[in-house]
């Protein structure tokens, strides 16, 4: 987070040293640090009262924040994640997680047990509640189905041409009908075969370009004859606006702008069928969500530390990862999920290669 980052830039190391403890302090009990506490983890001798000078000061920056009026300080959301970006120093991975993470190796037959079990595992190492995200299918596409659940529900049926065959639940775009979705898996189906998720999303991408630069150059042809004129140009709600068509557009005018017309319907479909693509095929990178900067745990005050896992390809192809409170050990759960994500990826990648 830039903001984060441009204030830590900017405090001294008085007020650094004092900020980091604060955080520290709560990360590992859960409760405000006061003053008097920290005159004794401070490198420096410096005085109660300077301390809760400095504090004021990172409370008015916003990376502080005080439960109550005569209490010690807790750290903000911003605080947080300025401490995670800037001042989290991660731990080596304890040889106990280790070895409780590597007996999990060679249990299950089937990559969906094993993931299973890891996820157990990782749950009980890290005392927080696991996320696994399992291997994407990149078989060739043979057909996609998708079925209106309800209003703000669809399902979308893959099937691939290995047999594989995957549902998934997913919110379609609002205002869509059962009759527009058969008309975008119509047209999905019309490119798929043959190709992955990844491959057809990509198609699906230079087709919106496509129609994007013919609908410009019919709308430039239109604009220097001085039929029409863009109205809001450069904005995303730009609008063609045609003057006195009635008077002034011949037969093959009309023509033109009923081929606009056409292609802006014809955008917007597209549009939403790229959506839907990127519902049903969505990737994770390395991250770590505190509280409301994941939509899923915000309500909860949640946070949510993620690691990918590859394939032989160094592909990323899933994700393993942590929720838990906002005042989560970050420094020990980060190297214990990244050497989850690792393990992960290698048990794969064998089974994968037998």
């Amino acid at each position: 987070m830039a903001e984060a980052n441009e204030i830590l830039s900017e405090l001294n190391d008085r007020s650094r040293e004092v900020f980091r403890r604060v955080v520290e302090g709560y990360l590992e009990s859960g409760e405000p640090v006061g003053s008097r506490s920290l005159t004794r983890m401070l490198s420096e001798r410096i005085s109660a009262a300077t301390i809760r000078n400095v504090m004021q000061d990172l409370e008015f920056l916003g990376l502080l924040d005080s439960p109550h009026v005569s209490a010690g300080r807790v750290p903000t959301q911003l605080g947080l994640r300025m401490f995670v970006d800037g001042l989290l120093e991660v731990r080596d991975l304890d040889n106990s997680d280790r070895e409780k993470l590597d007996a999990t190796v060679g249990r299950s037959g089937d990559v969906g047990g094993l993931l299973d079990e890891i996820g157990s595992a990782l749950s009980g190492v890290t005392r927080g509640a696991s996320l696994v995200l399992t291997p994407k299918h990149e078989a060739p596409l043979k057909h996609i189905d998708f079925v209106s659940l309800a209003q703000d529900r669809a399902l979308v049926v893959i099937v691939f041409a290995d047999g594989h065959v995957e549902n998934r639940v997913f919110t379609p775009p609002p205002g869509l009908t059962p009759s527009a979705m058969r008309e975008a898996a119509n047209f999905i189906n019309a490119l798929a075969e043959g190709r992955t998720l990844s491959d057809l999303r990509k198609v699906m991408q230079e087709e919106v370009k496509a129609r994007r630069r013919e609908i410009d150059t019919l709308a430039a042809d239109l604009i220097d004859a001085g039929i029409a004129i863009w109205d809001g140009e450069g904005r995303n709600s730009e609008r063609l606006i045609v003057r006195g068509r009635a008077n002034l557009l011949d037969e093959s005018a009309e023509e033109e702008l009923d081929r606009i017309r056409s292609l802006f319907d014809d955008l917007e479909r597209k549009r939403d069928i790229a959506e839907f693509l990127e519902l049903t095929e969505d990737g994770e990178g390395v991250r770590i969500f505190i509280g409301s900067e994941n939509k899923l745990f915000s309500l909860s005050g949640s946070s949510l530390v993620v690691s990918p896992y590859m394939n032989a390809d160094r592909k990323i192809i899933g994700a393993v990862g942590v929720i838990g409170p906002t005042r989560l050990n970050y420094g020990r759960i980060v190297p214990i999920v990244d050497y989850t994500a690792q393990l992960v990826g290698k048990l794969i990648t064998d089974r994968s290669q037998r």
